[in-house]
């Protein structure tokens, strides 16, 4: 990608910005499908407890905020979890993301999101609401889940 300057004159000083620091930049559609479809599939391979899947779109230096937990997380963390959920027995019913707004600036996009997860447990169904933001990073050809701020409720 082709990385574009800009500058910057201030109380007599002069910086030079990176241009994604000043305006996000329209995805493509194909952009916007990729980086949707990245997205969806890391939230199915957590719920299905689909390591390698989990693995290669979520780098070792993601972090996690979710709510209900002081503790901020890690990809270890969230592998952890990932694998007690399918331990007790517990599965995917239904995602949806009834909405969803992207900024994208360079290799970096940010992902804001309203989403419904309805899981199963020993026939009992728990749907769950909520707000989501998500970083992806783009590298090596592909959109990369290197963090997410997850709230529930309205």
């Amino acid at each position: 990608m082709l990385r574009t300057w800009t500058l910057a004159i201030a109380l007599g000083s002069i910086t030079i910005l990176p241009a994604f620091a000043v305006a996000p930049e329209k995805l493509t559609a194909t952009e916007r499908q990729q980086l949707l479809a990245a997205r969806e599939l890391v939230w199915r391979a957590w719920f299905a407890n689909d390591q390698v899947t989990f693995k290669l779109l979520v780098p070792e230096e993601t972090i996690t905020i979710e709510a209900g937990k002081e503790a901020w997380g890690t990809r270890a963390d969230a592998l952890q979890e990932a694998e007690e959920f399918a331990r007790s027995g517990a599965h995917l019913v239904r995602l949806e993301f009834s909405r969803t707004e992207i900024q994208r600036y360079g290799e970096v996009a940010i992902l804001y999101s309203l989403y419904t997860v309805e899981t199963a447990k020993n026939g009992k169904h728990e749907t769950t609401s909520g707000r989501a933001t998500e970083m992806f990073v783009h590298r090596n050809g592909r959109w990369l889940n290197s963090g997410w701020h997850t709230d529930v409720g309205k």
